[in-house]
């Protein structure tokens, strides 16, 4: 059982889509320029939840596959796909276990979509990733900050959306790395508790991780594409082949 069961569903859906399908335009610009990207570029979006990256980069000309672990996005997904008019593969499976080899010019793990799982699953999880790019391909991961998050941390959040509650009480695990969430959703009368972690990295053990995993040249930027400092709270964490 995944160490996330309960997480990506219906409900995360209900609480959060509606926010992030309103960044998606603005992050995909963020996506291209960054990674300089052009039309026909063959692209992986691993853990592509609900599509919103996926399809929007079919929508300008690439050739798209999303992998996700949910038939409940991958559902979301293709309908999306269908209200665009663009042609993306999905594909339900798990990142630790790609079926391909040497096909992709680019895999994109975006929003936090790395470090669900232990430290040698996770690894596995880069491995495989080098392991479907073509030669000189890379892979693009958006994610937190460890440490602008140990200097900004708070214990809890409420998220509410018509009179339904999302309660996240959140921990760090400074012997771990990983960031501890026991979630609490309200939904219709019903309560619910999704407790998951996510393993949280600076960028030097992280670099580290890709180039032991197969990646040659590692760099990084700030959240905005800008310079990564000790105040970005993201980083877009690039890998080459």
């Amino acid at each position: 059982m995944p160490e996330f069961e309960g997480l990506f569903d219906d409900d995360y859906l209900y609480f959060f889509a509606e926010h992030l399908d309103a960044r998606a335009d603005a992050e995909t610009d963020l996506i291209w320029q960054v990674l300089d990207l052009r039309p026909g570029l063959e692209i992986l979006d691993q853990a592509c939840g609900h599509g919103r990256i996926a399809n929007r980069l079919a929508l300008r000309g690439c050739h798209v596959t999303g992998l996700d672990s949910s038939p409940v996005f991958l559902d979301r997904a293709r309908q999306d796909a269908r209200a665009l008019g663009v042609t993306v593969e999905y594909v339900h499976g798990d990142m630790r276990r790609l079926p391909w080899t040497g096909r992709f010019d680019l895999v994109v793990s975006w929003f936090t979509a790395f470090g669900y799982f232990s430290d040698p699953e996770n690894r596995q999880v880069l491995a495989q990733a080098a392991a479907a790019l073509r030669p000189g391909g890379r892979m693009a991961l958006e994610l937190n900050n460890y440490s602008a998050v140990v200097r900004a941390f708070q214990p809890s959040r409420v998220i509410e959306r018509n009179g339904d509650l999302v309660l996240d009480q959140h921990e760090l695990d400074l012997l771990t790395s990983r960031h501890l969430v026991e979630r609490t959703i309200v939904r219709d009368g019903r309560q619910r508790k999704v407790p998951y972690f996510v393993r949280m990295f600076t960028y030097p053990e992280l670099r580290d991780w890709l180039l032991a995993a197969g990646f040659t040249d590692v760099r990084v930027v700030g959240a905005d594409g800008g310079p990564f400092t000790m105040d970005s709270r993201r980083m877009i964490v690039v890998a080459e082949r």
